[in-house]
């Protein structure tokens, strides 16, 4: 792992909250490549290497998926079922990164194997610094094995 360039897929169709996620793993020095997809058809395109990104070179497979639940196409429960259901897949972290609190979307996406569940909150402060200590923990001091 060392001196492998960390990616993150960040799948947010908020453009606020994307920018906001970008800025601080960035400023926090914990990637080296950060794709951001706005839908959850995108996502499972990325992460398939299907369309236009199918070149794996330009398009690496992510060592996290920061995943909404609420996107356009295919929400993000679905992205993760079909993610955790894939040989290929299923070992990168998925951690689900939501505005929702509510107990049956929790309980889905654990039952469908979500590495972990972050509500987003509400202010600029609290939020940066979950970011940026969700990317120490899944980036940095969390060990996984190689390949």
């Amino acid at each position: 792992m060392e001196g492998e360039p960390l990616c993150i897929l960040l799948v947010e169709d908020n453009p606020d909250h994307a920018e906001l996620a970008i800025r601080n793993l960035t400023d926090a020095g914990l990637v080296n490549c950060l794709f951001h997809v706005e839908d959850g058809e995108a996502a499972l395109d990325y992460l398939n290497n299907r369309g236009r990104y199918a070149d794996t070179s330009a398009y690496p497979r992510p060592h996290l998926v920061l995943l909404d639940l609420r996107l356009p196409k295919v929400d993000g429960i679905e992205v993760l079922k079909q993610v955790k259901s894939s040989e290929r897949l299923k070992a990168i972290p998925v951690v689900v990164l939501t505005t929702s609190a509510a107990e049956r979307d929790l309980a889905m996406a654990y039952s469908n194997y979500a590495n972990s569940y972050l509500t987003k909150p509400v202010d600029f402060d609290s939020f940066s610094n979950l970011l940026r200590d969700l990317g120490f923990y899944w980036l940095a001091w969390n060990k996984r094995p190689l390949g």
